[in-house]
């Protein structure tokens, strides 16, 4: 999947391009919690997220993502545009709420990363 077909399936409105929107997404994580994100992430993923501050976009930096989506219609400031165009990390803005965000990828093939056999 790429980040253009996020927009597409969240309804997204791009903030930032990044690098490419056609960069390839293999895994998706919701989350507020940073640390839980540091955690458990591993391959490209896309970070969906409420919360909007600079910490976003630094985690996503480390943990090598191409995109970060803003949940609930959430936007944010001008500086955390900057950072991630800086960055070369695409950032989004959907209506949908994470819940919603995260089926709706999940039911067009995305995965969260960490399946498991139970």
């Amino acid at each position: 999947m790429t980040v253009s077909d996020i927009a597409r399936i969240l309804k997204a409105e791009v903030l930032c391009e990044g690098d490419s929107m056609e960069a390839e997404v293999h895994t998706a994580c919701g989350s507020d919690m940073m640390s839980d994100v540091l955690a458990y992430v591993k391959d490209q993923s896309v970070l969906l997220t409420g919360l909007v501050n600079s910490q976003v976009v630094r985690t996503a930096e480390m943990m090598d993502m191409v995109c970060i989506v803003f949940v609930r219609g959430k936007r944010p400031d001008e500086q955390i545009l900057s950072l991630a165009r800086q960055r070369g990390i695409a950032v989004l803005s959907t209506p949908y709420r994470m819940f919603t965000a995260c089926g709706r990828l999940y039911d067009n093939g995305l995965k969260g990363g960490c399946e498991t056999d139970v």
